[in-house]
């Protein structure tokens, strides 16, 4: 990637059929925003980060201010996956409802919610679950890659139910697109074949919804590997500047002294010239070219900078809120609210159609 990713999420060259038809479809959302609900979330399993921010998190915001129907979710069940998250799960589920309301996500265009107060939703998951096999289930990439990075000796069954269940999520507000990446493409693949699994069999409830691919940019941990919650390798959107500065002061770049930006050859110094391009609102190759001899500590320097600066006003609408979590929380129980309204619709719908007692 050689410019600064746009706030759009189609890909910028169509070449498979999932991005022309993500393509087609930021047209239409732009269009037409009211005919689209969309689904997207996370599981409160730690601090977001400027992995999310850039990745999804803006999008979300630029799809609400379009005027599409957004559900964000707090996966809190999907965290019984994880071994050591589950006794903190107010906190992070806290520390979410912070970072979204400072980013923008506003409650009164977009509807904040969690699994486990949401019962309708997870019963989706039993009817769901008799339309896929274990196979379909178990070579699922996510499913595979959770695994891998396990820290148990072995998962529960209920690793396996994980894209059952994402369905789940989507299905039960009728939601019709799912920004994701490009990982995640099998993930809809299989919600897709679902919903049309049931309609088949039942009669018409669901619709196949499509993926809106990304067109975020890459951005690495400060070790050199993937950005993530759990690699205690990224810099939280929620951390002060003095922590932001001394993470990225941290970060692994190479021993040539001279910055350029070439993702291929200098993956670490690039993910930084990138972070402070995404923050500039620059190219990163102008950015690169500016520090030039200036060397790792320069760069970190302009990093640091641009991050700090970009990050101001959000850390100053997050300190605001945090004052007043009372309200912070009302945000999801209202949302949960709405959720729950829609989830019992759908599952009275399911019934009706699958002829079973109510």
């Amino acid at each position: 990637m050689t410019t600064v990713a746009p706030a759009a999420t189609a890909t910028p060259t169509a070449s498979t059929p999932a991005e022309r038809r993500s393509a087609e479809l930021e047209q239409q959302l732009t269009r037409d925003p009211a005919r689209f609900r969309v689904l997207t979330g996370d599981r409160p399993t730690g601090r977001l980060h400027l992995g999310h921010y850039f990745g999804t998190l803006r999008n979300r915001v630029r799809l609400q201010d379009l005027g599409v129907d957004v559900f964000v979710l707090i996966a809190d069940f999907q965290v019984l996956t994880d071994r050591d998250t589950a006794e903190r799960l107010q906190e992070y589920t806290d520390g979410l409802l912070l970072d979204y309301l400072a980013l923008g996500i506003d409650p009164a265009r977009s509807t904040v919610f969690n699994h486990s107060a949401v019962p309708a939703l997870n019963q989706l998951l039993l009817p769901f679950l008799s339309l896929v096999s274990v196979a379909e289930l178990g070579r699922n990439p996510t499913v595979k890659d959770e695994i891998a990075h396990s820290r148990q000796s072995s998962v529960s069954g209920l690793m396996y139910t994980y894209p059952a269940h994402q369905a789940a999520d989507i299905l039960f507000c009728k939601g019709n697109v799912v920004p994701v990446g490009q990982d995640q493409l099998p993930h809809i693949e299989l919600t897709r074949t679902i919903a049309r699994r049931f309609n088949e069999r039942y009669g018409q409830v669901f619709p196949e919804p499509d993926a809106l691919l990304s067109a975020a940019p890459l951005l690495l941990g400060t070790d050199g590997g993937k950005m993530s919650k759990s690699r205690a390798n990224s810099v939280p959107l929620s951390a002060t500047a003095d922590e932001t500065a001394r993470l990225i002061k941290g970060a692994t770049t190479d021993a040539d002294r001279h910055i350029t930006y070439d993702p291929e050859r200098r993956p670490g110094v690039s993910s930084l010239v990138l972070l402070a391009a995404l923050c500039l609102d620059r190219d990163p190759h102008e950015v690169a070219a500016e520090i030039g001899a200036g060397g790792s500590a320069a760069l970190k320097r302009t990093v640091t900078e641009a991050v700090n600066a970009h990050l101001a006003p959000v850390r100053a609408r997050r300190a605001a809120y945090a004052a007043d979590l009372t309200y912070v929380r009302s945000v999801l129980r209202e949302g949960n609210e709405r959720a729950n309204a829609i989830a019992d619709r759908t599952l009275e719908e399911v019934r009706e159609a699958m002829g079973t007692f109510r």
